[in-house]
């Protein structure tokens, strides 16, 4: 599982963000029943599908990252000559960040186009995951943007999941669990105790600060708890009682904007802490435009997660993705978006030329976790029928620096680990 809400995380951006949705129109559940994919013969190409959100109602470039690094790597892998001799042809569809959006691209992509397989799904609604999954078209390397990759067979988020995934409910009835290994990195580490917990007074945000407040106090924390109204946010006062709270730490249950904003009060009222801690999510290059005017609180940004730092270039299979991807701005989702497709081809070749989903789909449910050459914590779908009560975790910890970048910090990931307690919580 990974670290603590990370899908709690991505479903709140979607809550806060999603300014409509709709129901798709639904298609004969006739439409898909197959077992076998089609065009098997050596002489086509293997068709992948790819699955975002690129002009979801988040904006322009939120959710491309994972897509960007899939397309890369198959790029490069058909300059090599493709999988066992076969071009690997990747079909985009953007599904406009709605569910009506969604129906639509995995009727094209499965239906008429047929892929194969979809590959570093990147939506901010799945609505049409449990048809992928009749379908019986593997989903690999996807963003866990809500619950779907704990919920369905069949779909294999890049994280991992121990859920039973019966397509009933997500996790255990209803119920995922996470470590906390995240704050117990921060207390070790960074020697915190303190920590402030930012969210609005919006019903998404305010539950996504408790889950965050629970996993702090199970860890031992004092925790300082601070609210915005949504409508008229008061950033500048809620920096000023964060400073004279003296937090260590800040988390926030807030959108990218408000992210900014947040730091930029901070640097206005002087509040200075170890760490402002962010997601995944906003761990990319563009840093400097987006916190242009928080120059004090932008260098205290850390972030954590479950794959390797894009910046270290000290690791062959990272260089490998920045020569690919040189020239455009870069993020960890592209990394990740990079390993998803890996991920499939590592699948694929151990077919051994008789490519089928039931093939790929004994890689994936394998007993060894994997890595991506080193890329991703180990990852696997291995199902406990009992969630955990604890779990030893990893995690991947960066901080930016103003003319470095991201620097990694702890070390080696897999070996920056704890025994931490698993929290229960509901994602819907």
């Amino acid at each position: 599982m990974p670290a603590l809400f990370r899908a709690a995380e991505a479903l709140l951006v979607a809550a806060l963000l999603t300014v409509a949705t709709a129901c798709g129109s639904r298609l004969p559940e006739g439409a898909f029943e197959t077992s076998r994919a089609p065009g098997e013969s050596a002489r086509e190409p293997v068709r992948v599908g790819v699955i975002t959100s690129a002009t979801s109602p988040v904006g322009g470039a939120a959710f491309d990252g994972p897509g960007q690094g899939a397309r890369a790597y198959f790029d490069a892998l058909n300059a090599r000559g493709g999988l066992d001799g076969r071009r690997v042809e990747v079909i985009t569809c953007d599904d406009g960040g709605s569910g009506a959006g969604n129906n639509e691209c995995v009727h094209r992509l499965v239906e008429e186009e047929k892929v194969f397989a979809l590959v570093a799904t990147t939506v901010l609604d799945y609505a049409a995951a449990p048809r992928v999954s009749r379908a019986g078209v593997p989903d690999i390397g996807g963003q866990p943007i809500g619950p779907a990759y704990d919920t369905y067979p069949h779909l294999y988020g890049i994280y991992g999941s121990q859920a039973p995934r019966t397509g009933d409910e997500p996790g255990w009835d209803g119920v995922l669990y996470g470590g906390t290994e995240v704050y117990r990195w921060f207390k070790h580490a960074e020697g915190a105790r303190t920590a402030a917990v930012v969210s609005y007074n919006q019903a998404s945000s305010a539950a996504y600060a408790r889950l965050v407040t629970r996993g702090l106090e199970a860890e031992g924390y004092r925790v300082v708890s601070e609210q915005l109204d949504f409508a008229l946010p008061n950033f500048r006062a809620v920096a000023a009682d964060i400073g004279r709270s003296g937090a260590d730490l800040v988390f926030d249950a807030l959108d990218a904007h408000g992210n900014a904003q947040l730091c930029e009060a901070m640097d206005e009222v002087g509040t200075r802490v170890t760490a402002k801690v962010t997601n995944v999510q906003n761990w990319n290059s563009a840093v400097p435009r987006d916190y242009k005017d928080a120059p004090g609180c932008r260098n205290a940004l850390w972030v954590t997660g479950s794959s390797r730092n894009y910046e270290d270039t000290g690791h062959p299979a990272v260089r490998e993705f920045r020569q690919a991807v040189r020239g455009k701005e870069l993020s960890q989702w592209q990394l990740e978006g990079w390993a998803a497709a890996m991920w499939f081809t590592d699948a694929a070749k151990s077919c051994a030329g008789d490519l089928t989903r039931a093939c790929v789909e004994r890689y994936l449910n394998r007993p060894e976790p994997y890595t991506a050459r080193g890329l991703l914590l180990p990852v696997s779908y291995r199902p406990l029928e009992e969630p955990p009560s604890s779990r030893r975790a990893c995690l991947s910890v960066a901080r930016w620096q103003d003319g470095r970048g991201w620097v990694t910090q702890g070390g080696e990931m897999n070996r920056n680990c704890y025994d931490v307690p698993q929290i229960p919580y509901r994602p819907r």
